[in-house]
């Protein structure tokens, strides 16, 4: 996400220190990408990027800017299929999973299969662009690792800031905020599952900020790792508990039985405005179910990479491995959700409230406990990986201060910092997954959309080469932006209608 120069022409430079409002706080978490933007010549956008001489000896391209290993993203590129395939799943399947039964009971079967198997395709398409355009220049040993650094690339130094910042900003900070909320709840419903609901379960209980506390304490110190490939072992934890839990949430009420009453027709406003604005928040329910393109060419980024091969070869064989999986777990926690609970799900904020509300009753509590811990491990993990980006661009700006690798103290120092800036935001704005969908909204574009404008900028002299594909970016990157402004639209409307319950400094 930060603008990589050479060490020499850095300069000491003071962090930003202004920040109103939520979606304003999440920025002081990364303050090197806003500072980054006095960090970048507009006429020389491509400085920031990563230069490598492609003639060493050895077949793996030489790096030239000694600040690449000093920092977190860049400092090991050892990486491999398998670990790739950990990262992707670690950071693909996450809670947001569980509100597809929820788009199905607005969508119906056929349209929300079809809406579904669509976002699927669509985001493995972008995904494809992304890897393809970490190297988009073949032989020069140029290396886009970071988003922000391929968007200023494509779109140039203001615009490239101006479109990226705030989606890259609130997809990893502010994915960090919601895995604390997510996870302490959990935390919460784990401690009362094994008190049994009990009368003393509630003199026993933290509160919400107390839970809140022990998971960001729990997450800051497993987040003591020196780069993004020494975490791999935390990424497979998180993809094997992710895979878990969704098998064990749609496996388990099939095999209990659909309460009685279950109805599929589709829950839709009574008014024309209205339904059309639940449709549209059911697709980006399925939209944002598929997250972590803000990772894509920072995992990518710890790969070897050479002429003969280059780095996108292994990365594409671990986003088809991943993306199978993820398929395989999407695919069921939505059809068999949906035929389990049919339009009573739609009042239950998800798959996980939905069992324990129609099958917890009759499920043994070693389940209910597996299910709660194998979220939490989950939620643990992937803040592992989601907060990478901002420790890298915290030591981008300590490294072009000090001219010097961040020491062990000072990199623990930054991960407390973070950690605790953290806490605070999701203590003061608990409420910040009921806005998932206005914030989701307007980060849409850069699953979808950005991708194929950069692929059209950053490839333009060959358009006649590629007309086809140039045809095809245009028109998705045009959807992209369409349905995002619908997303945004329909959300403000349901805020509007619905209204919203700000409990600032109350976590429950």
């Amino acid at each position: 996400m930060g603008e990589i120069r050479d060490i020499e022409k850095s300069t000491p430079r003071n962090l930003p220190s202004t920040a109103t409002g939520p979606e304003l706080s999440l920025q002081v978490i990364i303050s090197a990408a806003a500072s980054s933007m006095r960090e970048m010549e507009s006429d020389a956008p491509g400085a920031s990027m990563e230069v490598y001489d492609s003639s060493d000896s050895s077949g793996f391209p030489f790096e030239v800017n000694p600040q690449e290993a000093w920092l977190p993203i860049t400092e090991s590129r050892n990486g491999n299929t398998v670990t790739s395939v950990f990262h992707l799943l670690s950071s693909g399947i996450g809670i947001q999973s569980l509100l597809l039964p929820v788009a199905f009971s607005t969508l119906g079967w056929a349209w929300g299969i079809i809406c579904l198997s669509l976002a699927f395709i669509w985001q493995l398409y972008t995904i494809w662009v992304l890897v393809q355009l970490h190297e988009s220049v073949p032989g020069s040993g140029t290396r886009y690792s970071r988003y922000l650094q391929l968007a200023i690339a494509a779109f140039g130094p203001k615009l490239g800031k101006l479109l990226a910042i705030f989606p890259v900003m609130y997809l990893s900070g502010g994915s960090c905020v919601m895995l604390i909320i997510r996870g302490a709840g959990t935390m919460e419903l784990f401690f009362k599952v094994i008190c049994g609901g009990e009368a003393t379960c509630e003199d026993k209980s933290l509160g919400g900020a107390g839970w809140f506390l022990v998971f960001t304490c729990m997450a800051i110190a497993l987040a003591q790792r020196p780069n993004l490939n020494s975490i791999a072992g935390f990424s497979l934890i998180g993809a094997v508990t992710a895979i878990a839990y969704c098998t064990l949430i749609w496996a388990l009420p099939i095999s209990k039985g659909r309460p009685v009453g279950v109805s599929y027709d589709s829950l839709q406003g009574k008014s024309d405005m209205s339904g059309i604005c639940d449709i549209l928040n059911a697709v980006g329910m399925i939209v944002l179910a598929f997250r972590g393109h803000n990772l894509v060419l920072e995992i990518q980024g710890t790969l070897p990479s050479s002429s003969k091969r280059p780095s996108k070869m292994i990365m594409w064989r671990g986003v088809t491995l991943s993306y199978i999986i993820i398929a395989l777990c999407f695919f069921p926690i939505a059809i068999a959700g949906f035929w389990a609970y049919g339009n009573k799900i739609a009042s239950t904020e998800g798959m996980l409230n939905a069992f324990f509300l129609f099958h917890g009753h009759n499920t043994s509590k070693f389940a209910k406990a597996l299910i709660c811990l194998l979220l939490v491990i989950n939620c643990l993990s992937s803040f592992q990986i989601y907060a990478m980006p901002v420790f890298d661009n915290l030591e981008f700006r300590y490294t072009c201060m000090k001219n010097k690798r961040c020491s062990r103290m000072v990199r623990a120092g930054f991960r407390i910092f973070f950690g605790g800036l953290a806490f605070f935001i999701a203590v003061a704005f608990p409420f910040l997954p009921s806005l998932a969908g206005l914030i989701g909204g307007i980060s849409l574009p850069l699953t979808l959309a950005y991708p194929c404008f950069m692929w059209i900028s950053i490839k333009k002299h060959q358009q006649k080469a590629n007309g086809f594909m140039w045809c095809l970016n245009l028109g998705l990157g045009c959807l992209g932006m369409v349905l995002s402004v619908l997303l945004v639209v329909a959300a403000i409307w349901n805020l509007a209608t619905k209204g919203l319950h700000a409990n600032f400094f109350h976590p429950r």
